[in-house]
């Protein structure tokens, strides 16, 4: 799967396990190690890992499989690295802390509409 559609999947499950404030963003020219950062929340940590688990039992049946994922011990940031695209599942009240969003202010956003139509 190439890195957008794979970007783009993932904000699909995510948002269908009702994830807030989901962002796409394109990092392409900005770093080497990944070509979108798909940055969400959940409500609490039971939900951050019902969202994690979906993305990761999804992608399993498309045989993507992640490179590692940190931070499942304590469900209040996880990060799930798919390669080509980094995931940041955050607990809501965390996520202002670490303010990946405005880190990343300046790079351009993938239209979330654009989830909506992946099969």
């Amino acid at each position: 799967m190439e890195a957008k559609e794979l970007a783009l999947t993932i904000a699909k499950i995510a948002l269908d396990k009702q994830a807030l404030a989901l962002e796409i963003i394109d990092v392409s020219t900005k770093v080497d190690y990944a070509h979108y950062l798909v940055i969400c929340s959940g409500r609490s940590e039971r939900q951050v890992e019902a969202i994690v688990n979906a993305i990761e039992t999804d992608l399993k049946k498309e045989q993507e499989y992640p490179l590692g994922i940190e931070g499942r011990e304590m469900n209040q940031w996880i990060l799930m690295d798919y390669n080509d695209v980094i995931v940041h599942v955050f607990e809501d009240q965390n996520r202002g802390y670490y303010d990946l969003d405005t880190l990343w202010i300046d790079a351009k956003r993938v239209p979330l509409r654009q989830a909506a139509s992946v099969e």
